[in-house]
């Protein structure tokens, strides 16, 4: 396929709301923003990505590092201005005009004016309790008290605190507060040469190997100019789709349990095991690791097509017997809507967006391979737990159609080309750079990296959908039960770790 239009622009600070706001306006969407520490400045960059066109608009903002302010776009974009609280905890940058400028990654024993990202951070000081408490919105009136949940849970997961605003059983208001396994990962992969930063991509969030890996993938290799053969995006977009069927199918079965139908979960279950089966014997992993790797794919042996076409009709009975069952219907339908409306001004994304109504999906919008005519995207209406369930269960079978369709003509073995071309000559001596889009399992996942002379990453930004979907948890939860909560956390499944970078 013809690669992406990508233009990168460099804009003063004052000009950068009326650049923003012409592109959002224009139907183009605010997918990253990433601050460097470059030699001399700091510099920021906002990425917008356009749907209908496919074309990518870079604007480079540089900085004073002495006085690193700039205007805030949080009252045009809300993504933006969660990316503006991320740069300030981090980098230290200013956001100046921000309606609600208090610290997002940040915890209270962070040593303050310390911003681990920038080059001259140098050894973290000794950690005390600076910041204090954080500064929950408390919400009063006759009858309301506050449940508090986590960090800590009781379940095998990973932490996040939730505080509810409760009058009986009824949730006037959610927060979230994450951030607790914040890792430096993305620090972690300056300096090294790409090869060898594949296995940190491969583990941004365990159960999205092939969304995040092949991301990064796509980013080197637009940095680098290595083209990779056809042959090899199939084999990728293979992988892409099992990633989808294995993770789907664990939340269908997890969304029944959680309304107290242990035996459909149960029978997902049974389906999963069958599917990572299936993955092990594709790429010699359950988890799909080593399945993509830079220049190409490596598949140890094909998807049979009668085996997922007798997967895609189990799942389908199962699916029926679940939404037959008067106690699951009831439970599902209604609960914890996201309005149209609310998924499109957060930035919402994959199943959560698409059970809204928006039709967005990376695979058409922002293709690496051409998945037509197999690629269907699913919406509904509703924007409640049923929906997101059926959501789910429609892409199963789109899936297994991609799958069965790219399977034609596909080989065992390894597609590669690497190692890469000469890096091309980047606009204004900037470094080399890459963006890499896909549409992960969860949603639309983005890649963002810049390479040095000899090869090596200056930068890898990382956005997982998480990030813009975590703010409609709490959101849709306005106006639900307490009880329902693990049940609509569920049917949101967002990940810690991939927010949590």
């Amino acid at each position: 396929m013809a690669p992406p239009e990508r233009t990168s622009v460099e804009v003063n600070a004052g000009a950068l709301p009326r650049r923003a706001a012409a592109l959002l306006d224009g139907g183009s969407r605010l997918a990253l923003v990433a601050a460097h520490h470059d030699p001399d400045a700091l510099r920021v960059v906002y990425l917008f990505t356009h749907p209908a066109t496919d074309r990518r608009t870079e604007l480079h903002v540089p900085l004073d590092p002495a006085d690193p302010v700039l205007p805030s776009l949080a009252g045009i974009s809300f993504p933006a201005g969660r990316f503006e609280r991320e740069m300030h905890d981090l980098y230290g940058i200013v956001p100046e005009g921000h309606p609600l400028p208090r610290r997002l990654v940040r915890h209270h024993h962070w040593p303050r004016g310390w911003y681990p990202m920038r080059a001259d951070a140098g050894p973290p000081p000794e950690f005390g309790d600076p910041e204090g408490p954080y500064p929950f919105v408390q919400v009063e009136g006759p009858g309301v008290y506050e449940i508090p949940v986590g960090p800590v849970h009781a379940g095998m997961i990973e932490p996040g605190h939730f505080r509810f605003s409760v009058v009986g059983e009824s949730i006037l208001k959610l927060k979230a507060r994450l951030w607790f396994v914040h890792k430096g990962i993305e620090k972690l992969f300056q300096g090294r040469f790409p090869a060898d930063a594949v296995p940190f991509a491969e583990r941004v969030s365990g159960d999205t190997t092939v969304g995040h890996t092949l991301a990064f993938c796509l980013a080197v290799e637009e940095a680098a100019g290595a083209e990779v053969a056809p042959g090899a995006q199939r084999a990728r977009a293979i992988l892409l789709e099992l990633e989808r069927l294995y993770n789907h199918v664990t939340d269908l079965g997890a969304l029944c349990n959680d309304v107290g139908h242990s035996i459909l979960n149960a029978q997902f279950g049974r389906v999963r095991e069958q599917l990572l089966r299936l993955n092990a014997r594709v790429t010699g992993h359950r988890l799909l690791r080593g399945g993509v790797h830079l220049g190409g794919a490596a598949l140890r042996a094909i998807p049979d097509p009668d085996a997922l076409r007798s997967i895609e009709a189990d799942v389908a009975e199962i699916v029926a017997l679940a939404l037959g069952h008067t106690v699951v219907a009831d439970r599902f339908t209604g609960t914890a809507p996201l309005t149209a409306r609310a998924a499109r001004d957060l930035g919402a994304l994959g199943y959560v967006a698409r059970a809204s109504g928006l039709d967005a999906d990376a695979r058409r919008d922002h293709p690496f391979t051409d998945l037509r005519p197999a690629l269907t995207v699913p919406t509904a209406e509703t924007g409640d737990v049923l929906a997101r369930f059926q959501i789910r269960a429609r892409e199963i079978g789109a899936s297994i159609a991609i799958v069965n369709d790219l399977t034609y003509g596909t080989n065992p073995g390894s597609a590669t080309y690497w190692p890469p071309l000469d890096p091309p000559p980047a606009p204004s001596g900037r470094p080399a750079s890459g963006v890499g889009v896909v549409e992960g399992w969860r949603g639309t996942i983005v890649h963002r990296v810049e390479l040095a002379p000899d090869g090596t990453l200056t930068r890898a930004k990382i956005v997982d959908p998480s990030f813009f979907n975590w703010p409609a948890l709490p959101l849709a939860l306005s106006g639900a039960i307490v009880p329902d909560f693990p049940l609509v956390n569920k049917s949101f499944n967002l990940s810690y770790a991939g927010n949590d970078l």
